[in-house]
């Protein structure tokens, strides 16, 4: 069974304006929380379990699903603390089970990247990680990847300012082993800016993929109106 975490923990302090008292994966977009979108459509690719990492107000989430949604299986990571991207996957991951390759995704992120495409790629490039990218020109938000014509990651740009290039789109192919000496689960690291060059660093093949599927980001006002439009329908 395809399994996916989904790290819905965060404070979503940006969006605290336009939705006040909701975790962002909550968020409202036409009458229907943003992350049943998601799990509607990463259903529809094959997946069969949900570990969702889970925090600030988690009780709306857990209420809202249960621990079943549309067939799937839906397991929840708590962190009794703020662990940061890192540390909130960690905790999901020991959910997980270490057999098979598993995705990652963001709960404010949604994605339309093709399962079979992404598993095969990976696969065929022997990754422990694999990123699905998406091209943006918008400045100051988004990690900037360099990546080889060969489809390996050579450099995470989490500084990039301007300009066009291929950016983290948050849907993420993990293989079991590329956890094996992570650090441990409980403690605050940030999944860009600690665990991805530190597995770099370790020689891990981080490798990147193309996708021009719908992508939207909830996480500022503008586009979370925007989302809206986009997955209407």
């Amino acid at each position: 069974m395809l399994s996916a975490v989904i790290l819905a923990g965060g404070l979503g302090t940006r969006l605290r304006s336009v939705v006040p008292d909701l975790p962002k994966p909550m968020a409202p977009i036409n009458g229907r929380p943003f992350l049943e979108y998601q799990l509607d459509y990463w259903i529809s690719q094959g997946v069969g379990r949900f570990v969702v990492s889970v925090g600030y107000r988690h009780d709306v989430i857990m209420r809202h699903f249960g621990d079943r949604y549309q067939g799937a299986e839906i397991e929840y990571a708590i962190e009794e603390r703020p662990l940061g991207t890192g540390g909130g996957f960690l905790l999901a991951a020991e959910k997980v089970g270490r057999r098979e390759p598993f995705l990652l995704l963001n709960g404010d992120t949604y994605f339309k990247v093709n399962w079979s495409v992404l598993n095969t790629y990976a696969l065929e490039h022997d990754a422990d990680w694999c990123v699905s990218l998406f091209r943006t020109s918008e400045t100051g938000r988004y990690m900037g990847i360099e990546v080889s014509p060969h489809g390996q990651v050579l450099s995470l740009k989490s500084d990039v300012e301007q300009g066009p290039r291929l950016a983290n789109g948050g849907v993420y192919w993990v293989h079991p082993r590329a956890l094996s000496d992570v650090c441990a689960a409980g403690e605050k690291v940030s999944l860009e800016d600690d665990i991805f060059p530190d597995r770099l660093a370790t020689g891990q093949r981080l490798c990147g993929i193309e996708f021009t599927g719908t992508f939207i980001d909830i996480g500022v006002p503008e586009d979370y109106h925007r989302a809206s439009t986009l997955l209407a329908g």
